[in-house]
This record gives C-alpha cells, sequence and structure tokens, in this order.
C-alpha cells in the first residue's frame, strides 16, 4: 500500500517459497492492513527437472557473496552450501541476512521456489556422500573439460567453487577421489562469484 500504491481491486502474487505461486486480490484497504483474496494456484511456475547445488567458498568481501545469491535465485538455483576451504578468507557467514538477500531475489524474480542455504560446511566434510548425479570441481588448470561438455541434461549436480586462492591440490586430489569431476569454465580468471554465476546459467542453459 505504501510502496506499490496498490489499492482494492489489483492483483498480486503471493509465495511460501515451497512451489506455491497464487495469483490474488485486494479486497479490501484499512489503514495499515489489507485483505486479500488468495485465487489461482500456479504450482507449475519455475519448476524445474533438475536441481543444482552449488557449493561455493564465501568472498572476503561480503557484498560480493551477496550479488551471487541474488542473481544465483534469478536464474535458478535449488541449494548453497558455503564451502570453508584451506585457501578461503571468510569463514564466519550471518546466514540470517544472507536469507534476506535470497528471499528478495525470489519475489523480485517471480519465484516459487526458495534456495535452501546451509550453514558454513568444512571442504572435506561436504564432499563426503554426495549424491548427485554430476559431481563437477571448478579448477584453474590445463587440459580439464568445459562444464557444457561433460553435463548431462536432466543430471542432479553439485559443483564446487573456490575461493580467491583457488582450492589448494590436496582438495583437489580429495574430490576427484570422492568422483568429483574437474572442470573448466572456460578461459577467463574468474573472481569466485563470477564463476559462481557463470556455472549456475551454464547448468540453466543446457536444461
Amino acid at each position: 500500500m505504501k510502496v506499490l500504491r496498490l489499492v482494492k481491486g489489483d492483483l498480486i502474487h503471493l509465495t511460501d517459497g515451497a512451489g506455491n505461486l497464487y495469483e490474488s486480490e485486494i479486497i479490501s484497504v484499512s489503514g495499515k492492513s489489507c485483505q486479500i483474496l488468495i485465487g489461482r494456484n500456479l504450482t507449475t511456475v519455475g519448476k524445474r527437472d533438475y536441481y543444482l547445488h552449488i557449493a561455493i567458498a564465501p568472498t572476503k568481501n561480503i557484498d560480493r557473496m551477496e550479488w551471487f545469491l541474488e542473481k544465483a535465485t534469478e536464474i535458478g538455483i535449488d541449494e548453497i552450501t558455503p564451502l570453508i576451504c584451506e585457501h578461503s578468507e571468510r569463514r564466519q557467514l550471518r546466514i540470517d541476512r544472507l536469507e534476506k538477500v535470497i528471499t528478495s531475489a525470489m519475489k523480485q524474480s517471480l519465484k516459487a521456489w526458495h534456495p535452501k542455504l546451509n550453514e558454513p560446511m568444512d571442504f572435506r566434510k561436504f564432499i563426503e556422500g554426495r549424491t548427485e548425479t554430476g559431481k563437477f570441481m571448478a579448477y584453474i588448470t590445463d587440459g580439464v573439460p568445459l562444464l557444457k561438455n561433460v553435463y548431462r541434461k536432466g543430471d542432479h549436480a553439485v559443483i564446487l567453487i573456490g575461493p580467491e586462492g583457488d582450492f589448494s591440490p590436496a582438495e583437489v586430489e580429495a574430490a576427484v577421489n570422492r568422483g568429483f569431476g574437474v572442470i573448466s569454465l572456460g578461459e577467463s580468471r574468474l573472481r569466485t562469484e563470477t564463476a559462481g554465476i557463470v556455472a549456475c546459467h551454464t547448468i540453466y542453459l543446457l536444461n
């Protein structure tokens, strides 16, 4: 009422973040409150046939991490895990603040699914027991395939994105031993948050 200047008869959308998106109508406005008539449930909005989980090292500058979460939510992502690595420069996060960034981006982009944001997790603990069909690790090295050439449409995928100093050789070896394939995101040396977006968008486009 105050920001959008909506009045009786205007249509709005409501979502619970669990796949339900309702077309609704304002039926009365009184003071600081209004009543809404919940209408059609657009349950198929934004439903995807694949599941994307990106585990990404938090950036030293928290604004960059928030930017990643915002844009990944707009593009389409299901789960995010902040990954604490050997070269991580940031190990503490305010998850409540980051959840608000995701919620805002979800509403702005008219998504009905709220991505799951996990608590920060140690790299070696995270790679144990992953069950996704496609397990990938973005790493700056020569002679590895591009993500777009090894990911199969429809596969559930988990993609590891390292910190500014990249993954350590020991971390790469540990991930490979756990079934992760080392991949490239292109010829450019990307910032952490940019790499996360490129990975997210690549999976979106391939699907």
